[in-house]
């Protein structure tokens, strides 16, 4: 017989929903089968080590789980960061960090951008939608896009509608990658932005919206894409898309800086 106490129904409760949220974040991706054979493993190396007390056999699978974190990390490592980025940007933990590190100023109307910063953005997009252009613009919050900024070619230009228009023409030598706009100007262009692998992506998307999807997962961001296919205009943040945009929809996405 064994002490079954409050500590331990705890215990259990805390790992199962630390499984739980586990397996809710990898049934996204091509990943929840890799999640389906850790816990197998686990689940055998229990009753062998634990239950039977199988020595030899049991030996063998302890040296095999004692480096199990490390190839967790491999695995896993694009979820294991979207787990904490998710926990950083949850809205109590937001609260909490404002009292330790700086974020961009909104107005009293939640406004983080002005009206003069995202007119041309918009004009710009509203213009490349109707001739069918594609685009990929990021903007900047408050976790900084540097490495992806290097990738591409830097710019550190006065935002302007025409400069968008022109960087994303079709024999513009930029026009491939995403375009970074951050500090108030066009900080880059030609960057190369992480692609999500999600499962529920709509088929008819493109490199440019998984892209959009990708860093929105990775970062704070926000992804407006341009479809040259059909120049429907998309926004990512937050790792989920909207659609459809119009005018007046866009325009207010651009001023929060998010949805």
């Amino acid at each position: 017989m064994f002490d079954f106490g409050l500590k331990d129904f705890i215990d259990i409760l805390l790992v199962a929903i630390l499984l739980f949220f586990g397996y809710k974040l990898m049934k996204k991706s091509r990943s929840v089968n890799i999640f389906y054979g850790v816990l197998i493993f686990i689940s055998f190396w229990i009753i062998i080590s634990k239950i039977l007390e199988m020595k030899l056999l049991g030996g063998i699978l302890d040296q095999l789980v004692s480096v199990g974190a490390i190839a967790i990390i491999i695995l896993f490592q694009e979820e294991i960061r979207h787990f904490f980025y998710s926990i950083g940007t949850h809205e109590r933990a937001e609260r909490l960090m404002r009292f330790f590190l700086p974020k961009t100023k909104e107005n009293a109307d939640g406004q983080r951008y002005e009206r003069d910063t995202i007119m041309p953005i918009l004009m710009a997009c509203l213009n490349m939608s109707k001739h069918k252009v594609g685009a990929l613009i990021v903007m900047q919050n408050d976790l900084p896009l540097g490495d992806f900024i290097r990738t591409g070619e830097r710019l550190d230009a006065r935002i302007s509608q025409r400069l968008i228009e022109n960087v994303f023409f079709k024999n513009s030598p930029l026009h491939d990658g995403a375009m970074i706009i951050s500090n108030g100007q066009i900080t880059a262009a030609s960057c190369i932005l992480p692609i999500s692998h999600d499962l529920d992506i709509p088929k008819e998307f493109g490199l440019r919206h998984r892209a959009a999807r990708g860093v929105s997962k990775e970062t704070d961001a926000l992804s407006i894409v341009v479809s040259e296919e059909t120049g429907g205009i998309t926004a990512a943040y937050n790792n989920e898309y909207l659609t459809h945009l119009d005018a007046e929809h866009l325009e207010r996405i651009l001023m929060r800086g998010k949805f």
